[in-house]
């Protein structure tokens, strides 16, 4: 049974920065038994960044389209696990107002960092939080997921203009505040093949470019990302190759092995 203090313990021991600016993409389940479940998890990682700022992913794009086309940013539900679903309930925490891909954020500048997302008609547009992650140099923690579900890949994919990632046309979506608020938000979306279940193959490459390590948290393995050096290795790959994850097959050799990225 993992503990708090456990926990505690191992999260310090991953050496992410407690002062800077943390996304984390979970799997709860991938922790094992966690003493107070959940909660304690988010307890934990909060306390970690008192002095920073936590962030989580409260996406909704599984949900939110054409036909149901508002986003309530008190009230729709995450389809990205239970971890940001009650992240995004608990006091403080601030929700961008993004109809498919907000997030969630406690700490320093909360506010700040989850303010202008619904102004851009992208999921992860350059000046959005997931742009403001490369910004802040932030890390990356994926905790019991891979590669295949770090968004910010999709953000590099899109300031980098790769095409067939977003519909050329425009749902109109809306974000609808606590006051009853409507505010017309006309999005694009993903499109084309399901790229991120391709994101995978570069994993060997960004950890020994030292964009990525790996750890553990409770039972789960875990990836800690550096967002500015995954943002340039893969900006440098995508330029190279932009069919990089147009099929689910590994790296040929001579990228693998490339020392030029």
């Amino acid at each position: 049974m993992h503990t708090k203090e456990s926990l505690q313990m191992q999260l310090e021991q991953l050496g992410i920065d407690a002062a800077g600016t943390l996304l984390v993409h979970s799997s709860m389940k991938s922790l094992g038994q966690v003493d107070g479940g959940a909660d304690t998890v988010l307890d934990v990682l909060s306390d970690y960044m008192k002095d920073g700022l936590l962030v989580l992913p409260t996406h909704t794009w599984s949900h939110i389209n054409a036909e149901n086309p508002r986003f309530y940013v008190e009230e729709s539900p995450v389809c990205v696990g239970i971890l940001p679903e009650l992240f995004r309930k608990r006091p403080g925490v601030a929700r961008s107002w993004h109809p498919t891909h907000s997030v969630a954020a406690l700490g320093r500048d909360a506010l700040a960092f989850t303010n202008s997302d619904h102004h851009f008609d992208t999921p992860c547009a350059r000046g959005s939080s997931w742009g403001k992650l490369l910004d802040r140099k932030a890390t990356i923690m994926l905790v019991g997921v891979d590669l295949k579900r770090n968004t910010f890949i999709h953000g590099v994919e899109e300031w980098v203009d790769i095409p067939g990632r977003l519909t050329d046309d425009h749902q109109m979506l809306y974000t609808v505040l606590a006051d009853g608020t409507e505010i017309p938000v006309p999005s694009r979306r993903h499109c084309g093949l399901s790229w991120s279940e391709h994101f995978w193959k570069v994993d060997e490459v960004l950890e020994r470019k030292g964009a990525m390590y790996k750890g553990r948290l409770g039972d789960a393995v875990v990836r800690v990302c550096d967002a500015a050096l995954v943002a340039e290795v893969i900006t440098d790959m995508l330029k190279d190759n932009p069919d990089l994850f147009a099929d689910n097959n590994p790296l040929p050799e001579r990228i693998d092995t490339a020392d030029n990225l």
